[in-house]
């Protein structure tokens, strides 16, 4: 009887489950073949042309001495001029019609590090595509060395600027444009009578006094300025790095030599209209790179 009944259970056992062959192939026959989708490809973070562009800084992006003495002249401004001969970052990116109602020029005279923040917040106000920042040439100018703004207060203030743009407008990159080599511009002047008047003035007096001076305390004083601007632009590359939606200039200011038909006539500092130029070929070759600089 047990036979029997171990027969019974194993015939009604395999009646009921079927064969495995059987049953795969007539499910696969009744489902349609399974549709592979492709994944989206993700936005890109960058966006080469941006429609709008806010400026801030100090005077080389006020256009200063480039028109006449003393002087700002922000139509000529590297980043929002309208100046065709200069052919700024604005005017390349948003075009001349648009450029008055899409630009905002906030940069100040003057302005060092400290001021950067509240100048973001006003960049922020208008929810540019760009903003550019040029900044620290005026914390490493001071009367004496010693009165340079430390490198540990140049990061805190640059960093509270970043932090002030991503609190109210999160989504706007930004360009930031290195220091230029101010014992560099120092070479190109020096032996240049407007130069060594008028830096007598006291312009840029950490680097630029006694321009004539090739002594060791003179060499010195100039070395610890070139040194200092050297950490403020790699200071902004750092946090600039932290970023995603940040590009700095992988430096190319800080590299540029300025000769003297790309420097002020009235001050052989700042620079001319072809020197504003020349910011703004490298500042828009950085925006509308695929890549950032390396």
């Amino acid at each position: 009887m047990a036979a029997v009944a171990a027969l019974v259970c194993g015939t009604a056992l395999s009646g009921c489950l079927g064969s495995p062959e059987s049953s795969n192939g007539a499910d696969a026959e009744r489902r349609p073949a399974a549709t592979v989708r492709p994944s989206p490809s993700p936005t890109p973070l960058w966006n080469p042309r941006p429609s709008s562009v806010a400026a801030v800084g100090d005077s080389i992006t006020r256009g200063f001495d480039a028109c006449g003495l003393l002087t700002d002249c922000p139509e000529v401004s590297w980043a929002t001029g309208s100046d065709p001969a200069v052919n700024s970052l604005a005017l390349r990116l948003v075009g001349a019609p648009a450029l008055a109602s899409r630009s905002w020029n906030l940069a100040r005279s003057g302005a060092r590090v400290a001021e950067l923040p509240e100048q973001m917040a006003q960049a922020a106000r208008h929810r540019p595509g760009l903003v550019t920042v040029m900044i620290g040439a005026n914390d490493a100018c001071r009367p004496h060395v010693d009165l340079m703004t430390p490198v540990a207060e140049f990061r805190a203030s640059f960093e509270a600027a970043m932090a002030r743009l991503r609190k109210d407008a999160p989504t706007t990159q930004v360009y930031v444009a290195g220091v230029p080599d101010l014992r560099r511009l120092w070479s190109q002047g020096r032996d240049h009578p407007v130069g060594r008047r008028v830096w007598g003035l006291g312009v840029c007096a950490s680097m630029l006094a006694d321009a004539q001076d090739l002594g060791t305390v003179a060499r010195e004083r100039r070395d610890r300025v070139r040194e200092r601007v050297v950490a403020y632009n790699e200071v902004m590359r750092e946090v600039c790095a932290r970023d995603e939606r940040c590009r700095d200039d992988g430096g190319a200011v800080f590299a540029y030599t300025f000769d003297g038909a790309q420097l002020s006539p009235w001050d052989l500092f700042h620079p001319s209209r072809d020197g504003q130029g020349r910011l703004a070929e490298i500042a828009y070759r950085t925006v509308t790179a695929a890549r950032p600089p390396a």
